[in-house]
């Protein structure tokens, strides 16, 4: 099969189009014939290796897995033993740990949920990942509930294009934070009010939220402060920072202030979980949640989709077809 491999860690120039072995699933896994997998700034990081912290996970001279991504959307071609949820030819969407950009994934069967009714390949590869985290900022950690006011930066990217529909399908007034080519986007999203930040400094407007999600950290936490509620809860996840330890150092400074003051500052790490691929599915088949998707890319121009999307300023995600 086709696929893009990896040997060591770098620029998008270090991503290969191979043939390499179709694999073959084990126990409790099945087998997905791809037809899109997206990318987000996560694969960065595992593809560049830097922050250099990623490598504790991922290897520390190169990438423990040499085929990258994690999102995925496709067909199953085949079963292992113990898997009675799904059978051959089912259009599913999930995660995978073993790599997306390729032609065939084995993925463990509860990673993957059935792509809804309407949806297209494209759209439901683009769900994963993104979506999760929204979804857990949004109801896990912030609690959202209706009649509350929430801010998300980075409104247009990939989780903030989420954040900004799931808040509001929650009931919330939700003010997303982008540049001015994006305003008319982020508002077709659901957006109450939409902030240009090339005009406007939400942290000197005088408004106070009762959540922020920060997606791109462009202040200092203080600041950011400044414009939340005095109970409110601040979610940093930009996930970019240092060369050495990425955001571990604002993480750290956000959660001792948070020991000081009645405001929330609740760094935190989403997980995959199959039961809120489920719930996404749900907003997805009801019209609540739609994915947008900024740019396409055949898996030959990997390399391209990564280096756009490192560059920062994606409008919605970014798939690559296969």
């Amino acid at each position: 099969m086709r696929a893009v491999v990896q040997h060591r860690y770098g620029p998008p120039s270090v991503l290969e189009s191979s043939e390499v072995g179709i694999p073959v699933p084990g126990r409790g896994e099945v087998l997905v014939r791809v037809g899109a997998a997206s990318v987000h700034p996560g694969d960065v990081f595992v593809m560049t290796g830097e922050p250099y912290v990623v490598r504790l996970v991922f290897g520390l001279r190169r990438p423990r897995q040499g085929i990258p991504g994690r999102d995925l959307a496709g067909v199953v071609a085949a079963v292992g033993k113990d898997v009675t949820a799904l059978r051959p030819g089912d259009e599913v969407f999930g995660w995978s740990t073993t790599g997306t950009l390729a032609e065939y994934a084995c993925v463990p069967a509860d990673h993957l949920v059935p792509v809804p009714a309407g949806l297209s390949v494209a759209d439901a590869a683009a769900v994963p990942t993104s979506a999760m985290t929204a979804l857990q900022a949004m109801r896990d950690v912030a609690n959202v509930r209706p009649g509350q006011t929430v801010l998300v930066t980075g409104a247009s990217g990939g989780v903030g294009s989420f954040a900004v529909q799931i808040a509001k399908a929650f009931g919330a007034e939700v003010t997303g934070v982008c540049s001015t080519r994006n305003v008319e986007s982020v508002r077709a999203l659901g957006a109450d009010h939409v902030v240009d930040y090339t005009r406007t400094d939400f942290t000197r407007a005088g408004k106070r939220y009762d959540v922020i999600l920060d997606n791109v950290e462009a202040h200092p936490l203080a600041a950011v402060r400044r414009a939340l509620a005095p109970t409110g809860t601040l979610i940093p996840n930009s996930g970019r920072g240092g060369r050495w330890l990425g955001p571990i150092g604002r993480i750290v400074a956000a959660r001792v202030r948070s020991g000081f003051t009645r405001q929330r500052l609740k760094p935190f790490t989403s997980v995959e979980k199959r039961q809120d691929l489920l719930t996404l599915a749900d907003l997805l088949r009801t019209g609540k949640v739609r994915p947008v998707i900024d740019r396409t890319y055949s898996l030959d121009r990997a390399p391209d989709a990564l280096r756009y999307v490192g560059a920062g300023h994606t409008r919605g995600k970014v798939v690559i077809t296969v």
